[in-house]
């Protein structure tokens, strides 16, 4: 029988509804939480245990990665972090590298056995890769006051002169605005050599002087040659162009060192007698600002090389004296740059002084190779079948010219990053593979990644995919506040130009061989089923140690690869007193600490 309002309250039957429905609001809340808490485990299905074991396949679709950078998520959903718990079952008689490098060895670019062997200096062959057999096992010592790099964006303009203790540069380009000492920093006023009123009133000044350069649209990837402090590509950041800056070791002391602290893509090389480990085609732009390169030296073979590694289409800016001084110097080398570029059959679309002074020249590629065959002679010839292969890993420069391919240019960014890559095969299973490779990495990297793994993603700025693919882990990071360098290993299929063509940057490598870096320049390494392969042609030990020498204290490891591969390795880490993690059978995590043989587990 029904009860009414007024009886309801006359029995007082009020106070155990309410408290009944109270207790149906917390039950409801309590559910409502736990269906919309993150699963602790990843959603994928079983690894392959077999040593032919593939990147796992997403069987449901997962929610699109947030376009927030990435902030420290709750560890509480993430692996368990062991302390060197697991016995180590062989031997590892760790010790430090000697020498006056140490601090700083680069084993392929400081053998100087090698280079004090060398016949010739004359084409920079003493800056170029000669890697010491076997590969040294030495670890390098922190330097003296090492600190906790400073996190990004402050690092663009400042870091710790303890991490990089080199003073020669600050007293070299004491005028010139490059760094500066202050306290315990050093500071980067975003000055240089052609950079009187600072990089942004250079970078404006070219877009000016020629729109159709739209910074972070039209150009995206740009190569900076003889980059000094990296300056140029770091101020490049806030106009979405990603920078790949380099130069040779100790040109100028520690440039690519300060570069890479101040968490600025850059990495050591020389057009010296072997090309530089990029695919054909790759760049929008590549930019030198007296830079020092003799672009007419042996037959025009640098500037050959550029022409190589630009995109049809894109530009070459040439910031020198040659282009806006008179003295007979000056006149004798732009008098032999006009006609090298003539024969390459590059435009000049633009030539110019800025209010400063300083004065620039644009040269664009051609975009059809037609051009080249209406040349009144062929020299430099055209390039044969052997050179158009696209290899560039201790291969020797060319006196050829490179026909650009039928080819359009990328859709600007940010739409070239997802994209068809107009490097990628015709053909329908390729385009099927790329886009299925595209929704892996997002969801893999969105739901596991960053929400499942310890790692403090605010502490993370420089990244290196160590076997990149289509560059599909970097894509899915692009939103956040950190660069990653996709490198493509030697011995797996090419897919660098696909790379390029999204907008990312990378290199080749053999990871058998020590990377052109300097020591503690990376946060994070992530490798995807790399190894199998690897420890077929080299000691997984050897392997183990670089990464140990190029990742920073601090920094973090992640590894999806076969529990064989998993189970090699996760002792050597324990050996090198890192910290490491295992996930599902599948993913490792591992953190480097502070520690060095014979110092203790000092931390900083």
């Amino acid at each position: 029988m029904g009860i009414s309002v007024p009886s309801f309250f006359k029995e007082r039957k009020f106070p155990f509804i309410f408290t009944l429905s109270l207790l149906l609001v917390c039950f409801t809340v309590l559910l409502f939480t736990n269906t919309n808490t993150p699963d602790p485990h990843f959603f994928y299905s079983d690894v392959q245990t077999s040593s032919s074991a593939q990147p796992i396949v997403i069987a449901s679709p997962l929610p699109a990665q947030a376009s927030n950078p990435i902030t420290a998520p709750p560890i509480q959903n993430g692996p368990v972090w062991d302390e060197t718990s697991i016995p180590v079952s062989v031997n590892f008689n760790w010790r430090l590298c000697t020498g006056s490098v140490a601090v700083d060895y680069i084993p392929c670019l400081d053998n100087f056995q090698a280079i004090k062997a060398l016949k010739s200096r004359r084409h920079m062959e003493h800056r170029e890769r000669y890697c010491p057999q076997p590969s040294p096992r030495c670890l390098e010592p922190l330097p003296k006051g090492y600190k906790v790099p400073v996190p990004w964006p402050e690092s663009r303009d400042m870091i710790w002169y303890d991490n990089v203790p080199h003073p020669k540069l600050v007293e070299y380009k004491k005028d010139q605005n490059w760094v500066k000492m202050s306290d315990d920093y050093l500071i980067f006023p975003g000055g240089g050599t052609q950079f009187k009123e600072g990089v942004n009133h250079y970078t404006d000044f070219i877009e000016k002087t020629l729109p159709v350069i739209e910074w972070g649209r039209h150009v995206r990837v740009v190569l900076d040659v003889g980059c000094g402090v990296a300056s140029f590509g770091g101020y490049l950041l806030d106009r979405n162009v990603i920078t790949m800056s380099f130069a040779p070791k100790d040109e100028h002391e520690a440039q690519i060192q300060f570069a890479l602290e101040r968490g600025i893509p850059a990495t050591l090389s020389v057009i010296g007698t072997q090309r530089l480990t990029f695919p054909d085609n790759a760049y929008d732009l590549i930019h030198c600002a007296r830079c020092r390169v003799h672009w007419d030296a042996d037959g025009g073979k640098p500037l050959l090389e550029l022409n190589r590694i630009l995109r049809p289409g894109g530009f070459f800016i040439w910031s020198a004296t040659p282009v806006y001084r008179d003295d007979e110097r000056d006149k004798r080398v732009w008098k032999s740059m006009v006609a090298l570029t003539r024969s390459m059959c590059w435009d000049v679309v633009a030539k110019t002084v800025d209010s400063t002074g300083i004065g620039l020249v644009i040269y664009r590629k051609p975009i059809s190779f037609v051009r080249y065959f209406k040349r009144k002679e062929n020299k430099p010839p055209i390039c044969g079948p052997k050179d158009r292969k696209n290899s560039s890993w201790y291969v020797p420069l060319s006196t050829c010219v490179t026909l650009p391919p039928r080819s359009s240019w990328p859709l600007p960014w940010p739409n070239r990053l997802t994209s068809k890559p107009p490097s990628l095969a015709t053909n329908p299973e390729a385009e099927e593979m790329f886009y299925k490779d595209t929704i892996h990495w997002s969801a893999l990297v969105s739901d596991a990644y960053v929400n499942n793994a310890a790692i403090n993603w605010s502490s993370v700025r420089n990244v290196m995919d160590m076997n990149a693919g289509y560059g599909g882990f970097a894509a899915a990071l692009t939103d956040q506040l950190l660069w990653v360098m996709n490198v493509v290993p030697v011995h797996v299929p090419d897919t660098l130009s696909v790379i390029f063509d999204r907008g990312l940057i990378g290199i080749y490598h053999d990871w058998c061989e020590s990377l052109n870096t300097y020591p503690r320049t990376y946060d994070l390494l992530h490798s995807s089923f790399l190894f199998e392969n690897l420890s077929q042609r080299c000691d997984m030990i050897d392997v183990v140690v670089e990464m140990d020498r190029i990742l920073r204290p601090g920094g973090y490891l992640v590894v999806q690869d076969t529990m064989e591969m998993i189970s090699k390795m996760r002792p050597i880490l324990h050996s090198l007193h890192w910290s490491t993690a295992l996930h599902k059978d599948q993913f490792l995590f591992g953190k480097k600490g502070f520690w060095r043989p014979g110092r203790g587990s000092s931390k900083s």
